[in-house]
């Protein structure tokens, strides 16, 4: 009987279950989605029990057919920097607040007072930051304090789902890393995060290696889920160290660029390692004993569906007419304008921005605007524009040592013009993989696989992914992307007292 392997990819808009052979195979895949509430400007939340509906029916559907006792194990790549508060049953008190919850602004002013934000950025790898979970959970503590006091266990996003499947309140070393109460170095909670942030120890979940089994499946949740109580659950990871694990990064010194709604440039490291700009970020990886450095940018992928629903109504009637995606046609218009747009230089802050700038006033913008721009123009300064606010993490991570070559994934990496693009600006060979948009599940079937013991370690991701296409940089572009990248931190530097003036109107 052939054996398999279940692959749960958590993610903002819903649960992408994926069921892989051990061979390496991707049998088939399903998503289900949920909702997001969003109000009072900076408040996003999801209701736990929409996640767990949509594991039930992610699961079901993707072994619906096969013999149940066949499913040898379970793991998760999920969003990160989610606060669910459960009591002592596993039950979520109040809605999740997600990564993109920023209303706790007060609480990050506090841990900077009592900690530091230096040292906060050396005890975490992170700065501090509305984004991460101990801030909210300090929110829920002074603005909903009875919720507090019923809280047994603060969870992050996959460990919920685990502790709805095998009672256990766990997380892992990579979900742990985006809390910000998380001793990098020490691969502990941080007694002098939680400490400053008035938090007990014991309110945070056990910490665990991503391939530690934490059980088999309950009874209960074996029955809804239709398998059987011989599944074992393994920990899993965040998804940004999984995507490290997915685009085949398990050696020090081993970069990838992912791409998809926000990118970023990320690597596999032996070690802890904080730039003196603190540009960049550093997570735990889902490989025991190393880290993952990276630098993510809010708006990649996004910027570009701006620019179509900005400027691009015609492309998307052609695009129908021609049964394509309308980004086929786009890229039709990039390859019209000349390298560097004629000049035209796009800031890609349409959503503020994280690294490089670590500035949450930011906004977009098109500069060097002349009459002879046409539509082809401001679609490739688009592209651009994202692609040399990538070539600064770049720098940044070359501290680190050499690189001269990137594995490109994400879901937005598919097209041959984007991936051009971004080698040119970046200056290195990118080698895209063949399917871009699995890398997260790739990586949780692999820390399945390695939990349950079918395989003997990392290397074996070589069999889920392979190199599609390499580009390589044209030297013909070196000297206009030179000055285009001068202007780009020009632009930027200009606007600083502009972004300021206009977040405090």
């Amino acid at each position: 009987m052939e054996k398999y392997l279940i692959a749960h990819d958590l993610g903002t808009s819903g649960d992408k279950a994926s069921l892989f052979s051990t061979e390496g195979t991707l049998v088939r895949s399903y998503t289900a989605s949920y909702n997001t509430h969003y109000f009072q400007k900076n408040h996003a939340e999801q209701d736990p029990n929409d996640w767990w509906e949509a594991i039930v029916l992610a699961t079901r559907e993707i072994t619906k057919d096969i013999d149940p006792r066949a499913v040898l194990g379970i793991s998760f790549s999920s969003q990160m920097q989610a606060c669910i508060v459960v009591n002592k049953e596993g039950k979520a008190l109040r809605p999740v607040m997600i990564w993109a919850d920023q209303r706790a602004g007060e609480q990050v002013d506090m841990l900077v007072d009592k900690v530091g934000e230096n040292r906060m950025y050396e005890i975490n790898g992170h700065r501090p930051s509305a984004s991460y979970s101990i801030e909210k959970l300090m929110w829920i503590k002074e603005h909903e304090p009875q919720v507090y006091a019923d809280t047994y266990k603060m969870l992050l996003a996959k460990d919920y789902i685990i502790c709805r499947l095998t009672g256990e309140f766990v997380t892992d070393y990579s979900e742990a890393s985006g809390t910000d109460a998380f001793d990098l170095r020490n691969l502990k909670w941080s007694e002098e995060v939680l400490q400053a942030a008035e938090i007990p120890y014991d309110k945070m979940p056990e910490l665990h290696s991503s391939t530690d089994v934490i059980g088999n499946l309950t009874k209960a949740a074996a029955l809804e889920l239709g398998l059987t109580t011989e599944t074992k659950i393994v920990c899993g990871g965040g998804d940004g160290p999984c995507s490290a694990l997915g685009a085949g990064s398990i050696k020090n010194g081993q970069m990838f660029l992912s791409y998809g709604t926000s990118a970023w440039i990320a690597g596999t490291s032996d070690e802890v390692f904080l730039d003196k700009d603190r540009t960049l970020i550093c997570f735990g990886h889902v490989i025991p004993g190393k880290y993952m450095p990276c630098g993510t940018m809010q708006a990649a992928g996004s910027s570009y569906s701006y620019i179509r629903h900005a400027l691009c109504k015609e492309e998307e009637i052609i695009a129908a007419e021609e049964g394509t995606s309308v980004y086929e046609v786009m890229n039709r218009l990039v390859e019209q304008s000349p390298a560097g747009a004629k000049g035209l230089v796009f800031l890609p802050y349409l959503v503020g921005e994280r690294s490089p700038r670590w500035n949450p006033d930011t906004s977009g913008s098109f500069l060097g605007i002349r009459m002879e721009h046409e539509k082809c123009d401001y679609v490739r300064a688009v592209l651009e524009g994202v692609a040399m606010n990538l070539s600064i993490i770049l720098e940044k991570q070359r501290d680190n040592g050499k690189i001269e070559e990137l594995t490109l994934t994400g879901g937005g990496a598919k097209g041959d013009v984007l991936s051009q693009v971004l080698s040119d600006v970046l200056g290195v060979k990118l080698s895209r993989l063949d399917h871009v948009e699995t890398a997260t599940s790739v990586a949780a079937a692999v820390i399945a696989g390695i939990g349950v013991g079918v395989f003997e370690d990392f290397s074996v991701v070589e069999q889920f992914v392979k190199k599609e296409k390499t580009f390589s940089p044209n030297d013909s572009c070196k000297k206009v992307y030179e000055r285009q990248k001068k202007l780009f931190e020009k632009g930027y530097e200009c606007l600083v007292d502009y972004y300021q003036l206009d977040a405090n109107e």
